[in-house]
């Protein structure tokens, strides 16, 4: 598999691992000598060899051709490696794989999955195959996977609201703390003047997370598996929600909680992961989402937790003396309670199946693989289908097998695009504003003028908000997608936080009286209600959903730890930060600064981020190997056309897309398709 690299130093530095890849697989041009397209796609292959998916040039040239070149098609094709290979080829090869890996029991539902892998990209593609090869009553199980997508197997709900509790325990960890740091620094002296232990005390789980937490998920991912990372994080979480309520002082409140982020880094890395490698294609997105989703309703307990317990005075453990504030002990012990249930219920649950694979326990793979799906042919095909994609993989790592981890995973563009796609999207689920809400929204209603019930009462509607909204992203992010949902969220974001932040210029009333201005307090609140709107079905769930499919199965686990350290770090940096930021620019100022990022974040997805719906984590090979350059001159070639489209309403030509799948001879179409339409 030949990988792009970036420029021609970049080529010579890699000439070695290149020669050796083209030397493993054989491909050859085929295009246009005139051709000025940014994808080369191969012939039909003869021989029964891994194929090359796609190379990419360095000058590309996307969207409608100009005069002169109208037989030109510039799209990158997500290439089947069992193209090109007969069904008696395909047969034979997984004959060979069924033997090498002992599966011999399973040997006849694989010959059928190969058949079915071998079609995999082609709409309805198993209509195709005789009734000799595939049954009919297992045709009718295959058109109902298109048509009733939702029809899954009880086992993969059940994985999927092992991995609601996982996100629900998250949520809580994350904003219990909103309302109980109301009563802790009563408690503990702690005034508005200390604005930095304030912050450090909300921020520590998640500096633990970024520079400790995170970094466990490889390691406790390659000993103990998804499962048992899951259970260990939970078991943390569990242990350190005694432990702050039992906290004598804010230094041990303070350690207790930089004790908790060893459990929010390991488990909000490998929580999606574990989702997006279980799931169907077809619901991928939907099924790992649900991370965020249950996050929110997580989010939600903790804000109905402060309400709950701000008026009990039961003693829970020595308190320091004067005052006593019981309140927030109770808030906080309320979140070990989700991971309880979590540590319990993941016993029952399959192990990921491509976990097993990259062990090399392909008969337990198998088996997990049938659990999560309907029939066993499904379950044959996708792993049959994701081992020879996974051929590929290993063939580009071999090339460069010794390069250091931060080599591979910087320098080749493959897993550099998806490293910078990730780190943005998390980068930006931090600086969009969101947790200035989760985590201060008490805070800012006792600023706009509400009394302290009333503030954690209005808080605890935030949370119901970002819970509910969430819910449209399970059916818009497979079908929408995931870049198409931040571009219409990002600029409604910040709209929002300047509607939130302009409203503090209104007048404030009379506090010293204990009169407010009910006008100023009620716009911020509706400004903050529409933000968690606006927030909850985009940046909500896309972050987490994408970086779990971003990376390569090899560099998964890093990869998520390197997402989520990116996550929880600027996390910490919000958290600690929001109180001197209110301090020294006031909160128009400060939500102005929140405001202006969103803004520039609707600029990058467009031109630079990269869509993931609807195909296999392993076609996303393909799709990250498409450079920013390329990828930002296509959408730039392509603003013209929403221009005449959507603004002037003209009847324009489809727009050529920037990924296609295909056969091996898609190409030849493409090309009659778009000279026959001129």
């Amino acid at each position: 598999m030949s990988f792009p690299h970036d420029s021609n130093t970049t080529r010579l530095s890699e000439k070695a691992d290149h020669d050796h890849i083209n030397n493993t697989i054989p491909s050859s041009r085929n295009s246009n000598s005139n051709s000025d397209s940014a994808t080369v796609l191969d012939p039909p292959a003869k021989d029964n060899v891994l194929h090359a998916t796609a190379h990419y040039e360095e000058r590309p040239n996307f969207g409608p051709n100009p005069p002169g070149h109208e037989g030109e098609m510039s799209t990158a094709l997500l290439k089947n490696p069992l193209d090109g290979m007969t069904s008696e080829q395909v047969l034979a090869d997984v004959d060979a794989f069924v033997a090498e890996k002992g599966l011999g029991e399973y040997a006849e539902v694989f010959r059928k999955g190969a058949l079915l892998a071998r079609v995999a990209q082609k709409q309805d593609g198993f209509e195709e195959l005789s009734n000799n090869e595939i049954s009919e009553d297992e045709k009718r199980v295959l058109r109902e996977e298109e048509s009733h997508r939702w029809r899954q197997p009880f086992t993969l709900y059940f994985l999927v609201v092992l991995c609601a509790g996982s996100a629900i325990v998250q949520g809580m960890d994350q904003t219990a703390v909103n309302g109980a740091q109301q009563f802790y620094f009563d408690e503990f002296e702690i005034g508005p003047e200390k604005v930095y232990i304030r912050g450090l005390l909300n921020g520590a789980p998640y500096l633990c997370s970024c520079l400790i937490g995170c970094w466990t998920n490889a390691p406790l991912n390659k000993f103990f598996g998804r499962r048992g990372t899951i259970f260990i994080s939970c078991a943390i979480s569990f242990i350190s929600s005694f432990w702050m309520a039992a906290a004598d002082s804010w230094w041990n409140l303070l350690i207790a909680r930089f004790a908790l982020g060893l459990a929010v880094g390991a488990k909000s890395s490998t929580t999606p992961v574990y989702a997006a490698e279980s799931a169907p294609k077809t619901i991928r997105g939907a099924l790992t989402m649900m991370w965020q989703m249950w996050t929110a309703f997580g989010i939600m307990l903790g804000f109905v937790a402060s309400v709950a317990f701000q008026n009990v005075t039961a003693p829970v453990g020595e308190s320091v003396d004067p005052p006593r504030y019981p309140q927030w002990r109770w808030m906080l012990a309320s979140t070990a309670i989700p991971p309880l249930f979590v540590m319990i219920q993941v016993y029952f649950c399959p192990e990921s199946p491509r976990w097993y694979m990259e062990k090399g326990r392909y008969d337990r793979a198998f088996r997990s693989f049938a659990r999560l799906r309907n029939h066993q042919i499904q379950a044959a095909r996708d792993m049959y289908y994701a081992y020879k994609m996974l051929e590929i993989e290993r063939v580009q790592r071999q090339g460069s097998g010794k390069k250091s981890l931060f080599k591979q995973f910087f320098g080749v563009r493959r897993n550099r695009r998806a490293a910078q796609s990730s780190f943005f999207v998390m980068f930006m689920q931090q600086f969009c504003g969101v947790n200035v809400i989760a985590y201060y929204s008490t805070q800012i209603f006792l600023d706009a003028g509400f009394g302290r019930s009333q503030a954690l009462l209005v808080s605890m509607g935030t949370g119901v908000v970002n819970w509910l909204f969430a819910i449209p992203a399970i059916y818009t992010i497979d079908t929408f997608g995931r870049r198409n949902l931040l571009l219409t969220t990002f600029p409604m974001l910040g709209a929002c936080l300047l509607f939130t932040g302009f409203s503090f210029y209104m007048p404030q009333g009379n506090p010293e009286a204990g009169e407010y201005n009910t006008g100023r307090v009620a716009m911020i609140a509706t400004g903050i209600y529409l933000f968690m709107a606006a927030y909850s079905p985009g940046e909500g769930p896309v972050p987490f959903t994408y970086s779990a499919e971003a990376f390569p199965l090899a560099m998964r686990d890093v990869g998520m730890s390197f997402a989520t350290a990116t996550c929880w770090g600027f996390n910490f940096i919000l958290s600690f930060t929001w109180p001197s930021l209110v301090q020294a620019f006031t909160p128009q100022g400060a939500f102005g600064w929140y405001a202006a990022w969103n803004f520039f974040a609707t600029i990058y997805v467009y031109f630079f981020l990269p869509e993931t719906k609807n195909l296999t984590l392993e076609e996303l090979d393909v799709v990250f190997s498409v450079s920013n350059r390329e990828h930002a001159l296509y959408y730039k070639n392509k603003l013209p056309w929403y221009m005449r489209k959507y603004i002037l309403r003209q009847q324009v030509d489809d727009f050529p897309p920037l990924y296609r799948l295909g056969g091996p001879d898609a190409y030849e179409k493409i090309q009659r398709q778009t000279s026959h339409k001129h």
